[in-house]
């Protein structure tokens, strides 16, 4: 039996020592990349023009045929709409007194709120007269009974901030 240290130093060179490239690897010829067998495939470089569907009649015949029932269809729509448009201008029109008589009623009873508040505010104040300055009208030279339409501060002088805040918005954007 050998010593331990001659044990390690055998394998120690056995294993420092280079093999022979030969013994540690069978010898397998190598293998060339060549083409398949009967060659590759021929490369497709010519115009292949695109399949026919339709003649150039036969798109001719179906744009006409398409464009005439469109219009068709159109037409009868465009019947029934101008139908309706006159309806509503007809409703319209009936409608229209009747909004306006409102707008001046409501007018005429604001007009009425702001004397019967001028009214209740200064029936403290000797001598005042609702719809005069202290008694001397304020257009004299218009007749009595001519209504002289207020500013529009004076008109919601005695109405809630909300309501003059939108009217303002209105009138004063349109």
């Amino acid at each position: 039996m050998l010593p331990v240290q001659v044990q390690i130093s055998y394998f120690i060179n056995k294993l420092l020592k280079p093999a022979n490239m030969a013994t540690a690897v069978p010898h397998v010829p190598p293998k060339q990349d060549l083409p398949p067998p009967g060659g590759y495939k021929k490369i497709p470089f010519a115009r292949v023009p695109p399949k026919s569907y339709f003649t150039g009649f036969t798109m001719i015949g179906a744009y006409v045929a398409v464009t005439t029932v469109g219009l068709g269809i159109y037409y009868l729509t465009a019947k029934k709409v101008k139908r309706d448009e006159i309806e509503m201008r007809s409703a319209q029109n009936v409608i229209f007194p009747i909004l306006i008589a409102e707008r001046d009623r409501e007018f005429l009873r604001q007009l009425r709120r702001n004397r019967d508040e001028e009214a209740e505010l200064m029936k403290n104040v000797p001598g005042w007269e609702v719809g005069t300055w202290y008694g001397e009208p304020v257009f004299k030279t218009l007749p009595e009974d001519t209504l002289v339409t207020p500013i529009f501060k004076e008109f919601y002088a005695h109405s809630d901030w909300k309501s003059y805040a939108k009217r303002a918005h209105l009138k004063l954007w349109s």
